[in-house]
């Protein structure tokens, strides 16, 4: 257990890293999750138009966006699901571990080897997922969701069907697929691949610079860059993928009765003028993880794939040398 000077320590340091991380989360969340087709539209008559939604071609951009025409409560969309399943972790740390263990940052995912590594990593994404779904969701809802009123945000986000079987979410076309996928690369390769060529990393404490090789490191550093034109198209997708309502069978015309229902759920919207972010349509859905990277590069271009990619690349350093 922890004293109660650490246990303040502890949760200023939570209400920081949120009071940062949350809008800039948020901004990528939507910048990812942003449909932006490049070719022509058709209409309701089956005339052609041009597609006429925002046009959005950075992260920074995206963040000034959300900040111009939501304000600061637009850049905390998705602060509610993260701060309850922060506060949900640092209560367990706060129990079951020891403050030496906290204030030396030792804890990390259980040392059983790769498979066990890959084990563990997939059950905390399971128990997790509900949750990151309801985060980007929250994130990209144009509709203005109360802070203390769960039971109303939900019914926003979330479909009849998936209000009647929660557990729909689970079956959401493609999205564990991409979230498994994701795992095992950084696991069984990326992780595997360090310790083969960097086993130093691997031992407790910092290692000395002679222990390094220097060849070794540069190979395993390419390695890592490189694997940013594999990560950063499965979290486009898994993004993608979330923010995907589950409706009832289409042999029952769900969608649009669905879509009736939630209608009168929500009638206030965030932004005064504008939607920050265009979405694309629930009427014609992704049905798998691999057809949601063909329509993405057929509607969108291989760039949409790669939105944001030097974050990626900054995450895959960071955690490949830690």
């Amino acid at each position: 257990m922890l004293g109660f000077f650490d246990m303040m320590m502890l949760l200023g340091s939570v209400a920081l890293s949120l009071a940062i991380l949350v809008p800039l989360a948020g901004a990528l969340v939507r910048f990812r999750a942003h449909y932006n087709p490049k070719g022509l539209q058709l209409d309701a008559e089956g005339g052609v138009q041009p597609h006429t939604g925002p046009v959005i071609s950075s992260f920074f951009s995206m963040l000034k966006r959300v900040h111009r025409i939501e304000g600061w409560p637009g850049l905390y969309k998705g602060l509610m699901p993260s701060l309850l399943s922060t506060l949900v972790i640092t209560f367990f740390l706060m129990m079951f571990l020891s403050d030496s263990n906290l204030r030396h940052g030792t804890y990390s995912a259980p040392d059983a080897g790769v498979v066990g590594i890959l084990v563990y990593s997939i059950f905390a994404m399971l128990v997790s997922l509900p949750q990151v779904i309801i985060t980007n969701r929250a994130i990209t809802t144009p509709h203005k969701l109360p802070y203390f009123n769960p039971i109303y945000s939900l019914r926003v986000l979330l479909t009849p069907t998936e209000r009647r079987r929660p557990w729909i979410l689970y079956l959401t076309p493609g999205l564990l697929a991409a979230q498994v996928t994701h795992i095992a690369y950084i696991v069984l390769g990326l992780r595997s691949m360090r310790q083969l060529l960097l086993p130093e990393l691997a031992n407790p404490g910092i290692p000395r610079i002679e222990e390094i090789s220097p060849v070794k490191l540069v190979i395993f550093l390419v390695i890592s860059l490189l694997s940013t034109t594999i990560l950063t198209p499965l979290e486009v997708i898994s993004i993608r993928l979330s923010i995907q309502r589950n409706h009832a069978a289409p042999e029952f015309n769900s969608i649009s009765q669905e879509e009736e229902g939630d209608a009168d759920e929500a009638t206030e919207y965030a932004g005064v003028e504008e939607d920050v972010i265009g979405l694309r349509t629930e009427r014609e859905p992704y049905v798998s993880l691999i057809d949601c990277g063909k329509r993405i590069i057929e509607e969108e271009g291989w760039g949409a794939l790669y939105r944001a990619w030097w974050l990626t690349t900054l995450g895959s350093l960071g955690g490949a040398l830690s």
